[in-house]
């Protein structure tokens, strides 16, 4: 029988971490983790950043009066 109120779609995952949250509960193991994560969020935003940047410094030099 479907029960009209029981939702079976997958949840979405927690972020591993959140700005600002406590971390005194936290494990070695965890912050450690959670560190390799931060650090290559870091790595992610460099990387879109120098794209942005190249992109943009090419639209300046055909636009460039």
């Amino acid at each position: 029988m479907n029960e009209p109120f029981v939702d079976d779609r997958p949840r979405p995952k927690p972020p591993v971490h959140e700005i600002g949250q406590d971390l005194a509960t936290l494990s070695l193991a965890e912050l450690d983790e959670r560190v390799a994560a931060l650090t290559a969020e870091i790595e992610r935003l460099k990387a879109a950043r120098t794209r942005k940047e190249a992109s943009r410094n090419a639209a300046d030099s055909v636009f460039k009066l």
